[in-house]
C-alpha cells in the first residue's frame, strides 16, 4: 500500500473514531415539553432557615427555563396537557454568601445561589423520567473595582446557571 494512501486511510479513521457529538440523547419519542410554573417553598419566616426574600423569583426561574429550552431547541416548549414530557419544580433556596472579605472585614466578593427541586414525567407512560431534590445554579459578583457589578445581575447569571443545567440535564441524560 502506499504511503499516501496508508496516510489517508489514518486521516479517515481518526476522524470516524471520534466519539463527540453535539446531537441530543432524548429517545425520538420525545419532541415537547411543558413546564409548569414553580411553586416556592423558600423558608422566608423560618427562623432556623431564612431565605432571602426575592419576589417574584419562582416566575423569573420558570421564564429563564423556558427561554433556555427554546434557545436549545430539542424539546419544543408546550401548553401542558398532550406533551411527551412535563417538567414540575420547586424554589426551594436563594442564598447569598460571603466570598471574599477585604482589610476592613467588608465583603468584596458574593456568591448567589438558587436551587431547586425538580420531576421529570412521561405523562404517557406515567412514570418519573428522573428527579433531582436539589438542583442549583449560581454566580459570583464584586460590589467594588473594575469587576463590581449589580446583585442583579449575578441573580440573572445564576438564573441563566440554573437553566442551562436543568436543559442539559433533561436532553443528556440519557
Amino acid at each position: 500500500m502506499p504511503r499516501w494512501t496508508a496516510v489517508l486511510v489514518m486521516g479517515f479513521l481518526a476522524l470516524g473514531g471520534c466519539g463527540y457529538t453535539t446531537g441530543s440523547l432524548l429517545p425520538s419519542n420525545y419532541r415537547t415539553i411543558s413546564i409548569e410554573p414553580f411553586g416556592n417553598k423558600v423558608g422566608y419566616l423560618d427562623e432556623n432557615n431564612r431565605g432571602l426574600y426575592t419576589p417574584l423569583l419562582e416566575n423569573k426561574v420558570h421564564d429563564a427555563v423556558v427561554r433556555r429550552f427554546q434557545m436549545d431547541g430539542h424539546l419544543k416548549v408546550a401548553k401542558s396537557g398532550r406533551t411527551d414530557l412535563v417538567l414540575k419544580g420547586d424554589l426551594i433556596r436563594f442564598e447569598r454568601e460571603d466570598v471574599r472579605l477585604n482589610d476592613n472585614q467588608g465583603v468584596d466578593q458574593y456568591r448567589v445561589r438558587v436551587t431547586v427541586a425538580l420531576k421529570l414525567i412521561d405523562p404517557a407512560g406515567g412514570g418519573e423520567e428522573w428527579s433531582e431534590p436539589s438542583f442549583s445554579g449560581e454566580a459570583a459578583y464584586y460590589t467594588s473595582g473594575p469587576l463590581a457589578k449589580p446583585e442583579s445581575t449575578a441573580m440573572e447569571e445564576a438564573l441563566t446557571d440554573l437553566s442551562r443545567r436543568i436543559v442539559e440535564r433533561t436532553i443528556e441524560n440519557w
